[in-house]
């Protein structure tokens, strides 16, 4: 009998029993055959309620916890948990799958919805960071996704009313989320005044922007686009977990056991209580509702489905109950009958018919119930409880017979003796105790040779022995009725056993995996007839084994269908069925017995091979005799573009700082300020990294890029328009063919491209998730439907996009060094090429890829590298320009000749009608014949040539040129000085716009009186700023070094400039002259301030830790503050000048005398009734509250205070800049924040009649002006006017259902990925004068934390970086 086959009968799941109500909400359909689609555990399930029959849909291999119904209610789409999990497409008819999505979420699916055409479906997963996908179901394609919220989200729904328009919901908060291109982007709710602030359970979406959704406290709130318009209190008295449209209105329903039918503008129609129904109970919870035409479906907590017909609605059908939440493990059968009974934690046993598929009695305990045993007569029910207690019921009526308690422990076991007349009741004491049945259940015997509980037991036929299994797998017998051991093997032998559940011995050998623990197994049932039997196991699997089954690793038949541990089975009394209980999915699954037949092997199919990068050109670079690149060029490839914080790191790093949070969040937090700021003028241009971005529009406009802003400047007017939807500094810009659209790619950890419209600056599509770290290039096709665009990744990705789908088309790796640029062949938009550092490469797309073949050069010389690039008059020729100066001209692959065209490299390159403009590092702009055989015309770019109408002043002859463009009868040029000049044919040129050049923005002084201000930067500039409408730079002046720091005279005569060589000069405020000039102090000046007043007293800060005080009038230095531990950063004078107040990077706050420098202790309170002549200090405890919550990471390099004391100004940096009530205190102050600057804003100030604040971003060199806007006006042009870092929770009111089910960990959490590697210097704290290697940016070491260390070692990271870098450089 030793067989190791599977047997050849197999099972076939024919009902379940249950419908999964708790912890799910709205998972339960009518179909378009008007049947019913639900799920329970890892089975979606649909019934006919016509013909009482089910279909299984077996597709999952773990719990199911969401559907979504497709529109044309055929298909459905169902997620399930697990680590792994994935979501199926199904047809409800056939139950056959359609679709599977996988490989992206994590830990389950919380949510799904099918768009208005059913094209797509968004889901949302369990993972930490709830992240929201859309896909393209049929072709299991990801579209896009995004990370939902940092809490739970319970439902999401598409807008049907508009394209691309989702709202998600969830623990205190909504969402409404706009789908562009690839991207998704959210924006929150605002409650506002209307409504609390608390969890939305549900919603659904109306015309006209209307959106319904379903609160936790019973009432339906109404929003209107983003804005909470008014609330419907008290629809329900308690959650509302589900809402449900359909054609004549909506339907709700909620934990107060009420279905609510609304009309289309929710006005109430009706309402159902069920709970005061026949069928209905206390406690009736509704989770799921579904309104067709007269029927409603409605699913409870308890794992019931009711079906209403509206016209009797006080008469519910009960389609469908099951067990409610809590552990199942109860199971037994009817010895004569065609019944199943199973008792739970519920505290409910229930009888159910195998027939009629249908529960037919049901009785409540005041336990709950572990084990079950039918008396071999069918009389007697016994149930064994969870508190040691065993009760007695008699079948027909469910009325007791006897409750015994003799135990402390649970039984887990008991069973009748064949002949009867004995009860064996096995506990987690160890031990089994025989009950007589005639004499009442009296105590006749006890076993007690086990050391562990009891798990199983069987009677031999004779009913004179008993055999037991325990938790340590140990296998006992015992005589009976008494209970002796039996250890004689003699007599044991011919035993003949009455039934076989037990999973130890020799007979079950078999079933037992390799590697397996002794409680895998749950449960065994042997059909000795049939000689087949089936076992439960923890993994969720039904199996079917041979019996007996004798040898290890024995084959068998597996179903799948329960989702966690499966509990207990059994065959019924005629061996036509199994029946099997799950632990956690509390459901019973009967499957129909099906003898020996042969079965069609099925079919297996093997994945599908990736697809291999089609490029795997390792040599990308041929480093022999290579001539040594540009000094400008060398600078350029050395820029490195990764941050250590990402913006896209925000809501992650404010999760790591819950606690944090949560302590803030019982406090009363100050509001944010009803004022607002505008983005008005940005002076800047980004030329000394970037190329060919800057263009003349369809109107005339003119189009370029600086920070994080996209900028359409009307030079008629001189006024700007900006399009802010970037967060960080842009890197590349291409206009459409039709210069309407442009194309502006960004720095990011996942880095987005926007495509954009000049005329209505509202975005077109956004494309995210294929570069890294940045995007350096793009260009559109001459049809202008494809888009090409190459990361700063560490291979150059080159990725080719149908832009308007935000579909990825092809995708390689580029090259392992620099690309400058990337063409679309006009002709044949499936090839391109791309130039870089030593680089030259002609692509052609193949599927999903691209081929890419190197420029052959062939005898005449070396692949250069390659700057700039055009195509020419035919769809094989090309044009490159070198590094030195050079054009190259291409066939196909081939270069066939170079001309010299420029000293120094070719940097930009436009091609004409007939024939092409060049710009170079010489600062020449040459027109050229359509072969290049000929120089038609040159433009140097003088001064001497600059036109009255200019916006500024040219700071040097012959600029670097970046950036060309032909249109209007001009030439647009643009430097590497950020300057951007129009060239007249004629000769003349207009300088339109300028700002500073690379290197760091720090310094930054308003006029007293006057609409202008002062900068001081690295590029060893000082600039006078024009604020008025003219917005021009009035004067210039070069300086010996950087500077870091300037402030004017209180009378606006006199400029003081602190700068990085430890001097400092004060000059003529409208000349530039020098007044008079001091060096005391080796390290950088970082603050330098006039007292107010008469200015008499100058007070000069640096980094080595000391202020000096000097007397203006006799140019003398008579005091020196000493002190600080760290270097100073921010300096205010009192309004009688005789106190100064310090911040320090060590985070002091220290106050000094005047003039003398004595160090004073000033208590915090006193410190707010002193007069402060000027406010731009960050530490105190009037701005506590500006620190973000995150301030470890991030600091806040400045501030400014509004003349009227109300409103404090602040730069960080993230490159926000936000607006806070002054004064700010208590930590975590609510604020609005705006985004323009790209990464750190160095310094913000007012001017001096508050109508404008004025601030300058670090590495992005731009100044950028806004206009300051009183309450009450209101703009509704895009600002992200973010109210506060963390949700007010304000409301509590948390429900205990939600609280749970937000708490569930579906599965172990998976470790915490390593968020970045953190390197780099602050740029004030760097040295004298940047070395090459840090000008080059090498990082010199480099350490990674994880994000849950992150928040506990930002003070052990501060402090190793003090022993690293010294003192004063803390970043």
């Amino acid at each position: 009998m030793a067989d190791r086959s599977a047997p050849s009968c197999h099972l076939r799941l024919e009902w379940v029993y249950g419908y999964r109500g708790h912890q799910c909400r709205n998972n339960l359909y009518y179909t378009a055959a008007k049947e019913i689609v639900y799920f329970v555990a890892g089975v979606g399930v649909v019934y006919s309620p016509r013909e009482h029959r089910q279909k299984f849909y077996l597709g999952h291999q773990d719990d199911i916890i969401s559907l979504a119904l497709h529109p044309e209610r055929v298909l459905v789409a169902t997620g399930q948990v697990g680590k792994e999990p994935y979501i199926c497409v199904w047809d409800s008819y056939t139950v056959q799958t359609v679709s599977v999505l996988k490989d992206v979420h994590t830990h389950g699916i919380a949510c799904l919805a099918f768009d208005l055409d059913g094209q797509r479906l968004v889901s949302v997963g369990l993972d930490s960071k709830n992240t929201v996908c859309v896909w393209d179901w049929r072709k299991g394609k990801l579209l896009s996704m995004a990370p939902g919220h940092t809490d739970r989200i319970f439902d999401i729904s598409w807008d049907l009313y508009q394209p691309n328009k989702l709202v998600s919901c969830g623990v205190k908060h909504i969402k409404f989320w706009s789908l562009c291109g690839n991207s998704l982007t959210p924006k929150r709710g605002v409650f506002g005044k209307t409504g609390d602030l608390q969890t939305i359970l549900c919603l659904a979406c109306a015309r006209d922007e209307v959106t319904y959704s379903g609160a936790l406290n019973g009432d339906i709130y109404v929003w209107k686009g983003i804005n909470l318009v008014r609330t419907i209190q008290g629809a329900h008295a308690a959650g509302i977990f589900s809402m449900n449209a359909c054609e004549e209105g909506f339907a709700t329903g909620g934990r107060d056991g009420c279905v609510r039918l609304w009309d289309l503008n929710f006005k109430p129609i009706t309402v159902i209580d069920l709970r005061e129904t026949d069928q209905g109970y206390k406690g009736l919870s509704v989770r799921s509702v579904c309104w067709r035409g007269d029927h409603i479906l409605v699913g409870t907590q308890d794992s019931e489905i009711f079906e209403i017909v509206v016209h009797e609605r006080n008469k519910p059908f009960l389609i469908m109950q099951g067990h409610c939440e809590g552990e199942l493990w109860a199971l037994a059968v009817h010895p004569t009958k065609p019944l199943a009974m199973t008792g739970s934690d519920d505290r409910s046993v229930r009888i159910w018919s195998l027939i009629d598929h249908a529960l037919i009695a049901r009785c409540n305990m005041e336990e709950p119930i572990r084990c079950a045993a039918v008396s071999t007569d069918g009389i007697h029910l016994a149930l064994g409880m969870k508190d040691g207690s065993f009760t007695v019921l008699r079948v027909r009526d469910m009325t007791e017979v006897v409750h015994i308690k003799d135990r402390k422990e649970a039984i887990h076991e008991l069973k009748y003796s064949p002949d009867g007349n004995f009860l064996a009741v096995g506990s987690n004491d160890s031990s089994v105790d025989i009950y007589g049945v005639v004499q009442r259940y009296k105590k006749v015997g006890e076993c007690i040779g086990s050391l562990s509980f009891i798990t199983h037991m069987d009677w031999s036929s004779d009913s004179k022995y008993l055999q037991t299994n325990d938790g340590n797998g140990k296998r006992l017998f015992y005589r009976m009725p008494g209970g002796k051991e039996v250890t004689n093997k003699e007599e044991l032998k011919g035993i003949q056993w009455a039934s076989w559940t037990c999973v130890s011995g020799l007979e079950v050998n078999g079933i037992w995996p390799k590697y397996s623990d002794i409680n895998d197994i749950n449960s065994v049932d042997a059909n000795f007839i049939g000689q087949v039997m089936v076992t439960a196991d923890d993994y969720g699997i039904v199996k079917l084994f041979r019996y007996p089954c004798l040898r290890k690793g024995a084959k068998f038949k597996k179903y799948l269908g329960h989702s966690a541990h499966v509990t207990n089975v059994r065959w019924s009394h005629d061996h036509q069925w199994v029946v099997s209980i799950g632990g956690a999915d509390h459901s019973v699954f009967q499957w129909k017995f099906v003898p020996d037949r042969k079965l069609k092997d099925t079919l297996h199919i093997a994945p599908q091979e990736s697809l291999v990068d089609s490029n795997s050109d390792e040599s990308d670079s041929d480093q022999s005799d290579v001539p040594e690149l540009d000094s400008e060029i060398e600078q350029e490839t050395q820029i490195t573009y990764r941050r250590q914080v990402y913006k896209e790191d925000l809501p992650q790093l404010k999760e790591q700082c819950k606690e944090k949070r949560k302590s803030a969040a019982s406090k009363r937090r100050e509001r944010a300020p009803g004022n607002s700021i505008r983005l008005h003028f940005v002076h800047g241009y980004r030329g000394y990294d970037c190329r060919s971005n800057l263009f003349y529009t369809q109107t005339g406009e003119i189009v370029y890029h600086v920070a994080a802003v996209g900028v359409v400047y009307n030079r008629q007017q001189n006024t700007q328009r900006f399009y802010l939807g970037h967060d960080d500094d842009i890197l590349c810009l291409a206009i459409h063919p039709l210069k309407d659209y442009v194309a502006t790619g960004q720095v990011g950890r996942d880095s987005s491209i926007h495509i954009w419209d000049t005329e209505t600056i509202k975005p077109l599509s956004v494309l995210k998730g294929y570069h890294q770290y940045g995007v350096c290039a793009v260009d559109f096709s001459a049809d202008g439907k494809r888009l090409a665009s190459v990361g700063i990744d560490d291979n150059h990705t080159i990725v080719l996009w149908d832009w308007k789908k935000g579909e990825k088309l092809s995708a390689v790796r580029g090259s392992k060094d620099k690309i400058f640029v990337v063409k679309i062949n006009p002709y044949m938009p499936d090839k391109l090429i791309t130039v870089g550092i030593k680089h030259m490469k002609f692509w052609r797309r193949a599927g999903g890829g691209l081929i890419g073949r190197k420029g052959c050069i062939g005898a005449l010389g070396r692949t250069d590298t390659m700057m700039c690039a055009v195509y020419g008059w035919t769809e094989e020729m090309a044009f490159s320009g070198t590094s030195t100066g050079d054009v190259c001209i291409w066939r196909d692959v081939f270069l066939i000749k170079t001309v010299k065209a420029h000293d120094g490299p070719v940097f930009s390159m436009h091609a004409l009608e007939k024939g092409f403009v060049t710009g170079g590092k010489d600062g020449v702009v040459a027109l050229w014949d359509d072969t290049f055989e000929r120089c038609l015309k040159t433009y140097a770019i003088k001064r001497a040539a600059l036109a009255p109408g200019s916006k500024g002043l040219l700071l040097e002859d012959n600029p670097s040129i970046r950036a060309i463009s032909l249109g209007h009868g001009h030439i647009l040029v643009g430097t590497k000085n950020g300057e951007i000049l129009e060239v007249d044919k004629s000769g003349p040129i207009t300088l339109l716009v300028q700002g500073h050049m690379e290197g760091e923005v720090w310094g930054l002084a308003t006029h007293p009186h006057l609409p202008i201000c002062a900068t001081v930067s690295d590029d060893k500039t000082l600039r006078i700023w024009d604020l008025s409408p003219s917005h021009c730079m009035l004067a210039v002046r070069k300086l010996k070094k950087g500077g870091r720091c300037c402030c004017f005279s209180p009378d606006g005569k006199a400029l003081a400039v602190g700068l990085n060589d430890g001097s400092f000069l004060i000059v003529n405020a409208d000349t530039l002259e020098d007044l008079v000039s001091f060096q005391h102090r080796k390290d950088v000046i970082s603050e330098i301030r006039f007292s107010p007043g008469a200015g008499k007293y100058l007070a000069v800060a640096s980094c080595d830790n000391f202020v000096d005080i000097y007397n203006v009038m006799s140019s003398k230095r008579v005091g020196i503050c000493k002190g600080a531990s760290s270097y100073i950063t921010h300096m205010d004078w009192d309004i009688r000048g005789k106190l100064l107040q310090v911040n320090t990077g060590a985070k002091e706050q220290l106050f000094f005398e005047a003039p003398r420098g004595k160090k004073q202790t000033i208590p915090s309170l006193e410190v707010e009734k002193i007069g402060w002549a000027s406010w731009t200090s960050v530490l105190g405890s009037c701005c506590e509250g500006i620190w973000p919550i995150i301030g470890e990471v991030t600091d806040v390099t400045a501030s400014c205070l509004t003349s009227d004391s109300k409103v404090l100004a602040t730069g960080d940096d993230f490159g926000f800049v936000k607006l806070f009530r002054y004064p700010a205190k208590g930590k975590f102050g609510k604020f609005k924040r705006y985004v323009a600057h790209s990464t750190h804003v160095t310094n913000v100030r007012w001017t001096y009649d508050d109508s404008l604040l004025v601030t300058v971003g670090g590495a992005d060199t731009s100044l950028m002006l806004w206009t300051y806007e009183m309450e009450g006006h209101r703009d509704s042009r895009q600002c992200d006017s973010e109210e506060s870092d963390l949700d007010s929770e304000e409301d509590g009111g948390y429900d205990s259902d939600v609280t749970r089910e937000n708490e569930i960990n579906y599965t172990i959490k998976a470790l915490s990925t390593n968020i970045r590697p953190m390197f780099g210097i602050k740029p004030h704290l760097q040295q004298k004068e940047p070395t090459l290697d840090e000008r080059q940016g090498v990082v010199r070491f480099q350490f990674f934390v994880s994000d849950h260390q992150l928040v506990g070692h930002c003070h052990s990271l501060r402090n190793f970086r003090q022993i690293m870098w010294g003192k004063k450089r803390d970043p």
